[in-house]
């Protein structure tokens, strides 16, 4: 009987440690998530500050290789992250897939130009850099126009900065539910046992030895919860890989480690400062209110 009573104190005990232990890594792994996205955020928003590009237009009279001269020439500006030549013959075939195989059946001559597509750097992705950057190549010789969507710049700017501020929010919140929720695992974790830390006050228990144990296991558990979020948040960006290669290559690995590390850090801090707090107050509980 007394084997069998061991046994189920024992399960319960296992029951109660694994469903605590589940809450926190699956609260970690939910504020592992915001952090992600948020840590990565600037390298997401450099992408597609950098896909708008701009189109570098050649006088119509200028030679192939005097254009391609220009463009290895405006390549070597600071401004500049790629630059890719489009001589007449690749304009061509573009535009028929566009307009059709007989656009060219109402013009005399071949309208359309030799040109470049230029990559601009993420930071210099804004209306008036924009503007400085079209004086400055069209300081060359040769070079027709620039152009450019000033409408479409400042739409996509504007977006990504709401969507940063979105992000910013919505991390800080999971980041304050997710201590309110493991805070409140925690507590009743520890508050199961309130009878147990009463009865080792009154045969004279001192607080640092009543505490030491379920300080030691308060950090246990976080360090368990932290590694377990890993692995989870792991099983995400290999699945980010496998399906979605592109967004994948955005993702900073540096960030990720850190992240990572922070993840493990976030668990045992949040049950250490829980632990801490939680065994406090029990301790100075009265008798008559261990019961409610």
């Amino acid at each position: 009987m007394k084997r069998r009573d061991n046994r189920n104190v024992a399960k319960r005990f296992l029951h109660s440690y694994l469903s605590s232990l589940i809450s926190i890594t699956l609260v970690l792994v939910l504020a592992g998530t915001g952090g992600l996205v948020a840590v990565n955020a600037s390298g997401m928003r450099d992408y597609f500050r950098e896909n708008l590009r701009l189109s570098v237009i050649f006088d119509s009279n200028i030679s192939e290789e005097r254009a391609m001269a220009l463009t290895d020439v405006i390549a070597t500006m600071p401004f500049i992250k790629s630059i890719e030549f489009i001589s007449k013959e690749r304009g061509t075939e573009e535009m028929r897939g566009i307009l059709g195989e007989d656009f060219l059946e109402v013009f005399d001559l071949n309208p359309v130009p030799i040109s470049a597509d230029v990559q601009v750097k993420s930071e210099y992705v804004r209306s008036d850099s924009l503007s400085m950057i079209e004086s400055e190549i069209l300081l060359n010789a040769g070079v027709r126009e620039v152009v450019w969507e000033e409408s479409l710049i400042e739409i996509v700017n504007k977006n990504l900065e709401k969507i940063g501020l979105v992000l910013t929010i919505f991390t800080s919140l999971l980041l304050f539910i997710s201590f309110f929720l493991i805070n409140n695992t925690v507590r009743l974790n520890v508050f199961s046992k309130r009878f147990v830390i009463y009865t080792m006050k009154l045969v004279g228990a001192r607080r640092s030895f009543i505490k030491r144990p379920f300080i030691m296991n308060g950090i246990l558990q976080g360090m368990i919860s932290g590694f377990m979020a890993v692995g989870i948040l792991s099983g995400i960006l290999y699945i980010v890989k496998r399906d979605f290669t592109q967004l994948y290559e955005l993702l900073d690995p540096m960030l990720i480690l850190y992240l990572f590390a922070g993840v493990i850090a976030a668990g045992v801090m949040l049950c250490l400062i829980s632990t801490w707090i939680v065994l406090n107050k029990v301790l100075s509980l009265p008798a008559d209110d261990l019961y409610y």
